[in-house]
């Protein structure tokens, strides 16, 4: 049975180490009052997430800096004048879950709706291969684009030519391809037993290729 693993912490600790790997990884902080307000003094937009979870369940995202602050959870956005306010709202949002800040990253977009990608590979008796590249469209109004929560799927070819098309999208799928192929490469070296791993790319408006999140049990 593959080897599973629930933290977002271990797998980006684990990434980290490398800087190969490291270059593609958003900022990452534990969640709490000090680290959330540098973080969006720094970056104006950040994302928290439970450490233990997925389907986008529990994502939020924030943003805001002086007398402008608001957060985004689901469907509803609430505002707030102070940075205390808003934290306090938070923690009862998030309830006693777990909670990580990662650095905001402006995803390419389609019609407005953000746009990532999961490339999917399995552990065969010929090595690791590849079972899927493709791209998440938001739902309209909502900040994740897992398909759970209503995102839309696409050919990894077709969701390029139509956030960027500006870049090669043969040259990114395969940028994206090589990028899997080394992470993946580090996960089993840090994880013996893996044998199934999902990468959620995220893609900003230059092309830039941001790791967002392994996954050892992607559906």
């Amino acid at each position: 049975m593959s080897r599973q693993l629930a933290s977002k912490w271990l797998k980006t600790a684990a990434l980290l180490k490398y800087p190969v790997a490291a270059v593609h990884i958003p900022q990452t902080k534990a969640f709490n009052s000090g680290n959330l307000l540098n973080m969006l003094s720094h970056y104006g937009m950040v994302y928290i997430k439970p450490v233990v979870g997925g389907g986008g369940y529990g994502v939020i995202r924030v943003s805001g800096s002086g007398g402008a602050y608001r957060y985004t959870h689901m469907k509803i956005t609430r505002s707030f004048t102070q940075f205390d306010q808003m934290y306090r709202s938070l923690i009862r949002v998030k309830a006693r879950r777990r909670y990580l800040i990662q650095q905001g990253i402006h995803l390419a977009t389609i019609q407005g709706r953000p746009i990532d990608y999961r490339v999917k590979v399995v552990k065969t008796e010929r090595g690791w291969v590849f079972r899927s590249m493709v791209g998440r469209l938001a739902r309209p109004g909502l900040v994740v684009t897992n398909l759970s929560k209503g995102g839309t799927m696409l050919s990894g070819r077709r969701a390029l030519a139509l956030s960027l098309p500006h870049i090669s999208g043969k040259h990114k799928r395969r940028e994206m391809r090589s990028l899997t192929l080394t992470c993946t490469h580090i996960m089993e070296s840090q994880f013996p037993g893996v044998g199934q791993l999902g990468f959620d790319y995220g893609l900003d408006h230059s092309g830039k290729i941001w790791i967002l999140e392994v996954n050892t049990r992607p559906q």
